[in-house]
């Protein structure tokens, strides 16, 4: 058994402000994002400042999509007992489904105004989203959230009492999906986009993997409480949402074979400026 880790949710608090952990690694993600973005701007013939348009317009969609699709999918109970919960992002409650959707949003309309196509686009943004998505995953460990079930594993944690959970060991399930959401997804989309490939190709991977990843992870994580099981007395939430993303993702595969259109890689000449 390894002891929980005893951090400070609040990273800074300066007066009456206080920095939460969990918002910081948005901050992390989204830097990160623009920082690789800029890297490969030149592919589709981007500016950087278009670069800086495009994780804004994403933001924006996380957010929105994130915080309205929790709701939607998780909190409709707790909204109307009480509605400013809603606003009150540091508490966590965020759901990438949620936000997948809101970022897809923001892409069709970044598409449309630079005449590009939708997956050619998402291809490109793709390989941008796992370095946020384990910095998420790292914002929930810090901010006791995600506890998984019950184990006796020797890397199981015993979580912070506040949580309600006794004293038994429990799978760090957050951990889990920082390693496969975060580092095993980014390492293996940015390799595979690191050549020409077949439009969808880049973005039907990333829903399967996700997805994958996501319905195994869910196996060892508890259920949200409000919900529990959705049915079979197995099933979560989560994994009913990753089912659809799965499904779409081998459909890009697959469809993605009969293409002859191949995204090229630009293999000299530097970014756009």
């Amino acid at each position: 058994m390894i002891p929980y880790p005893q951090i400070d949710p609040v990273a800074l608090s300066v007066g009456p402000l206080s920095i939460h952990w969990y918002g910081l690694m948005y901050v992390v993600g989204l830097a990160a994002a623009w920082w690789l973005g800029r890297r490969r701007a030149h592919r589709l013939g981007l500016t950087h400042d278009d670069i800086g348009d495009l994780i804004f317009y994403g933001a924006v969609g996380i957010i929105l999509g994130g915080r309205l699709g929790y709701v939607l999918f998780y909190g409709l109970d707790q909204l109307a007992d009480d509605p400013l919960w809603l606003f009150r992002l540091w508490e966590g409650g965020m759901s990438f489904h949620g936000g997948l959707a809101g970022v897809l949003v923001a892409a069709w309309w970044f598409a449309r105004r630079h005449r590009l196509a939708f997956l050619q686009l998402t291809d490109f943004i793709a390989p941008l989203v796992p370095i946020g998505l384990g910095a998420g995953r790292l914002g929930n460990f810090i901010n006791h959230e995600l506890p998984g079930r019950v184990s006796d594993v020797p890397w199981a944690m015993v979580f912070p009492s506040m949580m309600g959970l006794g004293s038994q060991p429990r799978h760090p399930s957050a951990l889990y999906e920082f390693a496969l959401e975060g580092v095993v997804l980014f390492v293996v989309l940015w390799w595979v986009s690191a050549r020409p490939r077949r439009r969808g190709i880049v973005s039907g991977l990333f829903l399967v993997l996700y997805g994958v990843f996501r319905f195994a992870v869910e196996f060892v994580r508890l259920p949200d409480p409000q919900l529990g099981f959705i049915a079979f007395d197995w099933l979560t939430m989560g994994q009913l949402l990753s089912l659809p993303m799965m499904a779409a993702g081998l459909l890009l595969l697959i469809a993605s074979q009969r293409r002859d259109t191949i995204d090229a890689v630009a293999s000299t000449g530097r970014p756009s400026t």
